[in-house]
């Protein structure tokens, strides 16, 4: 298994209101915010700024999934802007995001991302509750789903809204949904923190200082 080394360097973890953000974002090549983004937890490093933000009012979900939401089913999806200031291109790799949740100091967790196959099956299977279970771990992988019309419908629409390149030109951003089965746990990113480990500025082959974001920040009570 492949170590992962910790720079001690300090970082900076801020609250930005919407106003700030949409100033951001509203400069040449960067993707427009939506309204409903209040305050986002962010970190900056070499050129690089991350953002990102748990949806965790269902109202949030209803625009880009009216039929099935993933939060209904469980699903957190952290809304993430990766915008590149540089000179230089990032390369982000998504698939190594994590979200990394505390229960206490020595009881840690880190959950992978879904994917939208994964996404649209856990939303499409029929409904099961289990009243004994009292927080994660969550198991890993689950009962495979028939890919029917609806099936089908369920995963263009996680796609769709995902994020779509992990590659972010100089001076512009990338941004989409990132999504985590949390077993309707939300109460749990009052201790959580997205964790993107890797990221290279591609020209000079360099990789940045992991990004650590404090999500209990920005996650609505």
């Amino acid at each position: 298994m492949r170590k992962v080394y910790y720079n001690p360097m300090p970082k900076l973890t801020l609250i930005l209101p919407l106003l700030a953000l949409s100033m951001m974002t509203c400069e040449p090549g960067a993707a427009q915010q939506p309204s409903s983004l209040k305050t986002t937890s962010l970190e900056s490093h070499e050129g690089m700024t991350i953002t990102a933000r748990p949806w965790t009012d269902p109202a949030l979900y209803k625009e880009k999934f009216p039929k099935k939401s993933p939060f209904a089913a469980g699903i957190v999806a952290i809304q993430v802007v990766f915008r590149n200031d540089s000179d230089d291109s990032m390369k982000v790799n998504l698939e190594r995001i994590r979200l990394n949740l505390t229960f206490s100091e020595e009881d840690h967790q880190a959950l992978y991302p879904l994917t939208s196959e994964e996404a649209a099956d856990i939303i499409t299977r029929p409904a099961t509750k289990n009243l004994t279970a009292k927080r994660l771990p969550i198991p890993l992988g689950g009962a495979k789903v028939g890919k029917d019309k609806k099936w089908i419908e369920v995963e263009r629409s996680i796609r769709d809204a995902g994020v779509q390149a992990s590659v972010v030109a100089p001076h512009s951003s990338v941004q989409g949904l990132i999504y985590f089965d949390l077993r309707s746990q939300f109460e749990l990113l009052n201790n959580a923190h997205l964790y993107v480990p890797e990221v290279v500025a591609i020209e000079k082959n360099h990789g940045l200082l992991y990004f650590e974001i404090d999500l209990s920040r920005s996650a609505e009570r």
